[in-house]
């Protein structure tokens, strides 16, 4: 072994050579060499430690034997000195290897190799998988080693660990510029596509570039689910798109609507058939506020300024190309809207006018159609805007049964303007309505009603049947009836509720059981609903008391007390028709619930 004094010149050219090698692979190399050269070592490897799989490998080696052979490159831990090494943070020094009882894998290799001493030294550094390493240096002779020649080796790996951290930092600083540069080559050329109008298509593939995997861009608007490539492996681009089109694509666009909505943790986890396993990160695409789309990015996301960087681009990038199109519809839908309003409210002056704007916007409002009335259900918590989904559905289901449709948005619902076919039976129309509610129903989380009206023709009786069909969409939600209704679900109440705005049976209610609703309504008494639970149980004064709760000697108390103040009596058939028909026709007006509903208050 070298002297003191030569062990320490060496140091000059120690760290000289390792200042000068950036390539963590040179350096590695270099090291080795450093190592066997200035400390008279034959044989010299650096390994990595991969603790999780019980393994330590090779991953440079210095062998000068001109016989070239196979050599081992894993050792499982349980036979070599380097976790030893790790853990102790010490050297561990084989005097003889092929004496050894504790290393018995260097025992069974020495003879082969032609070696005797080993020394194993823990380097403080990683590879670049950050999995810990140690540096093994071997002789062909049994060598004693002094500890000065100890410390020696000790600070050659010290001063190789610092080069290969810097090493990692300068890679580490490259990729980082290559991602920059990348990030904004890619944002540039998204901005690019976005200011010359390019196709959703194109801007979801340049997303995919620019997150470095798949990527799923969700359009609330139109309900569109536009993909870059499969985010599950064994899927190709076809049975990917079978996916996004089924139920699985609508579970996704709900899921992602609802973590948006709620606030809560943006990565949130699938179910696709068969129980494959599919997480992604939300993020919200939004236009003036409204959130108008959803980005997903399938896989582990990086961390860093640099991803944060791309996924504030991606985002605005998608909002600005969702942008036109939300205005577009917005504009469409607000214009046809103004327009329908202006006919159903008999706001307009020159029918030709209403007829011509009508036709510009592709409808003939002179020829015969009919009205298909959705209520959308209601639901608890914030409304979300899905007339676009809406749209679309309508539009897709419609083009299934060879139907022309023109949907039109108003508050809470949808009316769809269908023209009439002579050679369509209304069966295709109700068909049309029962698969359109059933398609509904899973986007509001609730049925909807829906009412197809009688063919007409002409602004006036537009006006009139739009009333009729309103009128049954009323009595539906008094009744809590949802789904495809028709005139003999719903019995004679919409053509009451037509005669009830009469003023002649306005008058009829307000002489038979004004005074009573005026009363409760300045006293806060409910004579009113006890006079129509008296009269549902046909007059018997036990079923009535006990359907109110009530002991019955209370009830024949309230009902004097009706007798005395307002003159009623229902004891004869006569007058017991006319205050039911009072109550029911009020009902009817006032839009409340059947006499049911007040009998269950009580």
């Amino acid at each position: 072994m070298p002297d003191t004094l030569s062990l320490m010149s060496s140091l000059r050219d120690v760290a000289s050579r390792i200042n000068a090698d950036a390539d963590v692979d040179t350096l590695l190399h270099s090291l080795i060499d450093l190592a066997c050269h200035h400390g008279s070592w034959d044989l010299g490897a650096i390994m990595s430690v991969d603790i999780a799989h019980g393994y330590a490998l090779v991953i440079a080696r210095r062998d000068p034997t001109l016989l070239k052979r196979a050599l081992a490159d894993r050792w499982e831990l349980a036979t070599s000195p380097a976790l030893v090494a790790l853990q102790r943070n010490e050297p561990v020094y084989i005097r003889d290897a092929l004496e050894t009882t504790e290393f018995l894998g260097y025992r069974r290799e020495a003879p082969e190799r032609g070696y005797r001493t080993v020394l194993v030294l823990p380097m403080a550094s990683c590879d670049a998988e950050g999995r810990p390493m140690v540096l093994v240096v071997s002789a062909r002779k049994v060598v004693d080693v002094a500890p000065e020649h100890l410390a020696f080796m000790e600070l050659l790996v010290h001063l190789g660990a610092i080069a290969i951290e810097r090493a990692h930092r300068q890679r580490a600083q490259q990729a980082a510029a290559e991602q920059l540069r990348r990030v904004l080559s890619v944002q540039g050329a998204m901005l690019q596509e976005v200011l010359v109008g390019g196709s959703m298509d194109t801007l979801t593939g340049m997303l995919a570039d620019l997150l470095d995997s798949p990527v799923l861009v969700i359009d609330f608007y139109g309900g569109e689910l536009l993909a870059s490539r499969p985010a599950v492996e064994g899927l190709d681009g076809a049975a990917w798109r079978a996916l996004l089109d089924g139920e699985t694509g609508r579970q996704m666009r709900e899921t992602a609507r609802e973590a948006i909505a709620r606030h809560a943790s943006r990565r949130v986890r699938f179910a696709l058939p068969g129980g494959v396993p599919l997480t992604a990160d939300v993020e919200p695409l939004a236009v003036d506020g409204d959130t108008v789309g959803a980005l997903l990015s399938f896989g582990e996301r990086a961390e860093g300024d640099l991803q944060a960087l791309a996924i504030e681009s991606a985002k605005f990038a998608m909002s600005v190309q969702l942008m036109r199109s939300v205005i577009r519809f917005r504009a469409e839908t607000r214009t046809l809207t103004e327009l329908f309003f202006e006919i159903v409210e008999r706001r307009w002056r020159d029918e030709q006018d209403i007829v011509e704007r009508s036709r510009r916007l592709g409808i003939a409002l002179g020829a015969p159609m009919r009205l298909l009335v959705v209520d959308y259900p209601r639901r608890e918590g914030p409304a979300l805007d899905r007339s676009a989904e809406c749209h679309r559905t309508v539009g897709l289901i419609a083009a299934q049964h060879k139907l022309t449709s023109h949907p039109v948005t108003v508050g809470g619902g949808l009316v769809c303007l269908l023209p009439e076919d002579d050679q369509r039976p209304l069966a295709s129309v109700n068909a049309f309505a029962r698969q359109l509610c059933g398609a509904l129903t899973p986007l509001f989380g609730g049925e909807p009603t829906l009412v197809v009206s009688d063919c007409v023709a002409g602004l006036a009786e537009l006006a009139n049947e739009w009333d009729r069909c309103w009128r049954m969409i009323r009595v539906a939600r008094s009744f809590g009836k949802t789904g495809a209704l028709s005139v003999p679900d719903l019995g004679p109440l919409p053509m009451l509720m037509g005669a009830a705005d009469s003023p002649d049976v306005r008058a009829f209610i307000t002489g038979t059981i004004g005074p009573i609703v005026e009363y409760d309504a300045s006293h806060r008494a409910s004579y009113l609903d006890t006079l129509a639970i008296y009269i549902r149980h046909g007059c018997r004064s036990q079923a009535c008391a006990d359907a109110m709760g009530l002991h019955v000697t209370t009830l024949r108390y309230r009902l004097s007390r009706i007798s005395d103040l307002f003159g009623i009596d229902v004891e004869t058939p006569e007058r017991r028709f006319a205050v039911e028909l009072a109550l029911q026709l009020h009902n009817l007006l006032e839009g409340s619930a059947p006499v049911a509903a007040a009998e269950r208050a009580h």
